[in-house]
């Protein structure tokens, strides 16, 4: 693996803190209040940037309208659309504030959303607005109810959107409302969008795209009759209610999923037959150049084999263009791109080990491989098919740091755009002649810039000084780089955060903070929100914060990646004790008094390693944990672990539950009812297995609050207990 100069043995960092300290001490002390009510350490950024079709120019979402902007400058040019005219005082008929707006094709019309209420954690409905460019008129779709997804045809003069389950489209002329489809219905029929399990694993809740002629829309179709019911009680009236809704977890029933196209000339719907199999996954289609050919991507329940199959929507056709096998499981491809000419598409891939970019011809034949080497492809920000070049992020130079390239599509003259080390990420504008860049690293605030395709600078449109200078005073800027070698003879990538006046002659508690999920990244140079000042202030308090990557997480390739397959935890908890274990060893750390802390997968790892670590850990903190993969959703855990029918050790030799007599330190337990995520079944279950065994442990319920315990209030409370839990505990 390449290093870079930030990554040091840890022997090198202790000069650095030494000669800091004494001008570290005088920083500003870091509070609870600052982080989460007065938001001393929130970024600005650009809100909801999109560019024009020029490619010269883009609008920006404000309070009270839609600005233009040039690129060329970075300058405003004029308003697109008022929803309140400067200095007006709000009417009785003045539009609700909006949330997001859209282009049609021609620019000539604006999609405007408000009054967003949320379904799942990806997913609401919202009232939307028409706005005429020309004669700066604005009109409400709908009386007839909120609406999702609601989206311009190609050619504008439609819209489709989904409402209770079904499929609809709207003439803009007439404004009249067609349904497509009439038998969808809550908790048993989906059109045009997905299920829970797709929307949180898959990533997709768009579940319809029109054609590229505007003549047909294809959408999904979810039969979930077979999924069982998930039942969380609602708290707060005289008697709880219920909310009941399809959940399969790991070995069960999923929803029967289709494809099907609207012909909206002949009013005709037809259903391409993709497999005599059931128990497969559609989790991606669209349309190809040709109008008349849609592709579906097809994998099978294990997740280990992956088709994109292209359907003639005339005669419905179904062929094989793209087949992809791994004896783990395949991702979901992060690009899947059809060029304008017709005979190409792009993909990405971890077939050769690391994730990269592939280019393949209509006839599903590889032309080239794009990228190549031991690192990853994060993502592709833009395909300049004029020039052929495309531009993408990786973690070429590290897989702390991710980095900006453009490639020619012949894979050659490949040039690095990002300048400094850090992270960058990197939206295009049309035709590729402009981006923007947000840059940052783990202890500078996100700078947001406006370059050409070239990389040379254009202007910068936020710089965060404010930021930057509050992170300055309060000394929220320490965080430091390294990585240590297990007794495996695996390196593994960490971050720490010594307190402001540490002193090598002293001893320090030290608290872990852990994810540790499959591909998942915690060590990044990049500018990290409220966990991370939540760390320096616990390192003002005088604890030495640790961060790590572990066995099984990303940035890394796949073998890393894929090495937990069928062995979720096992290798993870390990790693947890055994950095634990080697920075107890350190003359300035306590080993009588080590920590750590997580949420989710974080949760899951945290409770395990203070059960099978009792030796080490002497405090744990979990939040909504999971505590048996049984209990988790399919597409998630049997990606890692194939169902519980296949791999029953692997869902049990390394559940907290089984491990609960081993508890010896101190264990703060906290979840919200209202997880429809990780279910607080998790919590109970775990309960139960600790009071059975006799082991006392503190808990916090958060009731009817999600996964995210969301709310200022809310998340000041939760992290007001967690730092009363370390001081008393740690």
């Amino acid at each position: 693996m390449k290093r870079l100069i930030l990554f040091f043995a840890f022997f090198a960092v202790m000069p650095v803190w030494a000669q800091n300290s004494n001008n570290a001490v005088r920083n500003k002390q870091i509070t609870l209040e600052d982080i989460w009510l007065n938001r001393t350490f929130s970024p600005q950024g650009i809100r909801a940037a999109k560019s024009m079709n020029d490619g010269e120019h883009y609008c920006v979402l404000t309070a009270t309208s839609v600005d233009r902007y040039s690129y060329a400058t970075g300058e405003r040019e004029y308003a697109v659309c008022f929803f309140q005219e400067p200095g007006e005082r709000p009417k009785a008929k003045a539009l609700p504030p909006i949330e997001s707006y859209t282009f049609d094709a021609a620019e000539k019309q604006l999609l405007l959303s408000s009054g967003y209420e949320p379904i799942y954690r990806h997913s609401g409905k919202s009232d939307y607005y028409l706005y005429d460019i020309a004669t700066k008129s604005f009109t409400k779709l709908s009386r007839n109810g909120k609406q999702r997804l609601t989206t311009f045809s190609p050619d504008g003069t439609k819209v489709a959107f989904v409402r209770d389950n079904n499929l609809y489209y709207m003439d803009l002329a007439s404004l009249e409302e067609h349904q497509i489809t009439t038998d969808g219905a809550f908790n048993s029929v989906i059109y045009g969008t997905t299920d829970w399990v797709y929307e949180e694993e898959f990533a997709i809740t768009e579940g319809f795209q029109w054609s590229p002629d505007s003549r047909r829309i294809a959408f999904y179709r979810f039969d979930e009759s077979k999924v069982k019911e998930y039942d969380m009680q609602m708290w707060g009236d005289l008697y709880p209610g219920d909310y009941r809704y399809k959940y399969p977890k790991a070995g069960e029933d999923n929803s029967r999923v289709d494809i099907w196209v609207y012909d909206l000339d002949s009013n005709m719907i037809s259903r391409p037959q993709l497999g005599s199999e059931n128990d497969q996954y559609l989790p991606r289609f669209q349309w190809t150049r040709d109008a008349n050919v849609l592709s579906v991507m097809r994998m099978n329940r294990l997740q280990n084999h992956m088709e994109l199959l292209l359907v003639d929507v005339r005669t419905l056709e179904v062929s094989t263009l793209y087949t992809e096998d791994d004896s783990a499981y395949v991702e979901v491809p992060d690009t899947w791109y059809f060029m304008n000419d017709g005979k190409y598409f792009l993909i990405t891939s971890e077939r050769s080990g690391y994730n990269h970019i592939y280019l393949y011809d209509m006839k599903g034949k590889l032309v080239r491989q794009i990228t190549d080497g031991d690192f990853e492809v994060v993502r592709v920000c833009g395909i300049d098919e004029k020039n052929k070049r495309l531009f993408y992020t990786s973690h070429e130079s590290s897989p702390v740091n991710t980095d900006f390239y453009s490639i020619s599509l012949t894979g050659r003259n490949k040039t690095c755009l990002s300048k400094e080390e850090g992270t960058y990420s990197v939206t295009m504008g049309k035709d590729c002649k402009y981006y923007f860049q947000a840059f940052s690293t783990a202890n500078t605030a996100p700078v947001f810039t406006i370059h050409r395709a070239d990389g040379s600078l254009v202007v910068t449109v936020e710089g965060n000084s404010q930021l930057q200078d509050n992170m300055d005073r309060y000394g929220a800027n320490r965080k430091a780089f390294g990585y240590f070698t297990t007794q495996q003879g695996t390196d593994l990538n960490y971050y720490i955060i010594l307190p402001p006046d540490f002193d090598a002659a002293k001893q320090y508690p030290l608290f872990f903070y852990v994810y540790g999920g499959p591909g998942n990244q915690q060590v990044r140079n990049g500018f990290d929100y409220y966990d991370h000042f939540w760390f320096h202030m616990l390192s003002q308090k005088g604890y030495i914060v640790v961060c790590f990557d572990g066995r099984g997480t990303g940035g890394r390739g796949a073998a890393f990646k894929k090495q937990t397959y069928r062995d979720l935890g096992r290798m993870e908890c390990e790693d947890a004790i055994e950095a634990a274990r080697y920075f107890g060893s350190m003359p300035w750390v306590d080993e009588e008094r080590i920590g750590i802390f997580g949420w989710s997968f974080g949760g899951y790892l945290s409770t395990l390693a203070i059960l099978k670590g009792n030796d080490v850990f002497k405090s744990a903190i979990a939040v909504a944990p999971v505590t048996s993969w049984r209990f988790y959703d399919n597409i998630y855990t049997e990606r890692f672990l194939q169902r519980p029918q296949d791999n029953p050790r692997g869902y049990d030799d390394n559940s907290p539950l089984h491990f609960a007599d081993r508890l010896q330190g101190n264990y703060l337990l906290v979840h919200g009812t209202g997880d429809d995520n990780v279910h607080f079944q998790n919590s109970t279950a775990l309960i139960d297995a600790l009071e059975r065994a006799g082991k006392q442990f503190e808990m916090r319920i958060y009731p009817n609050k999600n996964h995210s315990i969301l709310g200022a209030s809310t998340r000041y409370n939760l992290y007001e207990l967690m730092t009363d839990f370390l001081i008393r505990k740690l």
